[in-house]
């Protein structure tokens, strides 16, 4: 295990339908690990193997403490620092993500069209996303869009995205629809296979696999014009042979997979006992793909 998601909050100022609930309800403030505490539980995590650490939420930059947590990592020796983000607050920190050494930025984007968009995210702003994708571009950030493709939503902008990639130099990440949370009743019609995007996507372009590290979670691709794809075929293609991913909630559980709930509270863990408590999540870690968890997604710092 080298690398841990980290959840800042569970909180999001956008409500995209297939991770927020219309009923959702967020952890009070008071429970979630202070600054100091996701510094002295993540030095502890690097000293049993972690090298690379993504701050998710929720969307962690709406967390009031966000700078300080960035600081309170600063002095981890890590081989990669990053964060995944709708991108609606994330331009007023650039300059200082820049400075404090975080310069991988996943961004949400399910739409490049500003009304669907709107709906797919319950009133997100996409000027908004767009100025902060393209200030982070400009300023040296290494950008990867996320794009949650789905049947008889947004499976029709495959080519858009893969044009907008090549025009821009950014790479897009397609990925399946999960069997997570709220709509896991609406899976079967909204699930897009990564071999029906591969087949719609070779339709408009010569696509040449890319090789990936061997725990990528990414198939990656490049067209002649161009483009970098990947996709994300965690339902048809799933990696769990590979997967080398621990999370880390923001009250402080670690769990060892997405898609399984449990997972071991290491919050007030002595830290003589931290590395005992790292084995114990290790073996939660299944073999096969889960066929689902109930929990949404907002709350598994996806």
């Amino acid at each position: 295990m080298r690398k841990l998601r980290v959840s800042l909050t569970d909180a999001c100022n956008y409500s995209c339908f297939y991770c927020m609930p219309s009923s959702a309800i967020f952890t009070p403030k008071g429970l979630l690990l202070e600054p100091d505490e996701y510094g002295r539980l993540c030095k502890a995590l690097v000293d049993v193997g972690i090298e690379e650490i993504r701050l998710t939420g929720g969307e962690p930059t709406v967390r009031p403490e966000f700078r300080k947590i960035i600081e309170a990592l600063d002095a981890l020796p890590l081989r990669r620092r990053g964060i995944t983000s709708n991108g609606h607050l994330l331009e007023r920190h650039l300059d200082f993500l820049k400075d404090h050494g975080w310069y991988n930025l996943n961004i949400s984007l399910d739409s490049l069209d500003p009304g669907r968009f709107d709906t797919i995210t319950g009133g997100g702003d996409f000027l908004t996303v767009m100025a902060s994708i393209e200030k982070a571009s400009a300023l040296g950030f290494r950008v990867k869009i996320n794009t949650v493709v789905m049947q008889g939503v947004n499976e029709d902008e495959l080519t858009d995205f893969a044009t907008w990639s090549a025009l821009t130099g950014i790479e897009v990440r397609f990925l399946e629809y999960m069997r997570i949370g709220p709509n896991l009743g609406r899976h079967a019609d909204r699930f897009f296979s990564a071999d029906e995007m591969l087949t719609r996507l070779m339709l408009d372009f010569n696509l040449t696999s890319v090789p990936a590290e061997y725990d990528s979670t990414a198939l990656l691709f490049k067209t002649d014009c161009g483009a970098r794809l990947g996709i994300i075929a965690s339902e048809s293609k799933a990696f769990c042979g590979t997967c080398s991913r621990l999370r880390l909630s923001s009250t402080g559980i670690l769990r060892a997979c997405l898609m399984s709930p449990g997972g071991k509270s290491i919050r007030h863990t002595p830290r003589s006992e931290l590395a005992g408590a790292f084995e114990e999540v290790m073996s939660m870690k299944p073999i096969k793909h889960p066929e689902h968890n109930p929990q949404p997604m907002f709350a598994l710092g996806g």
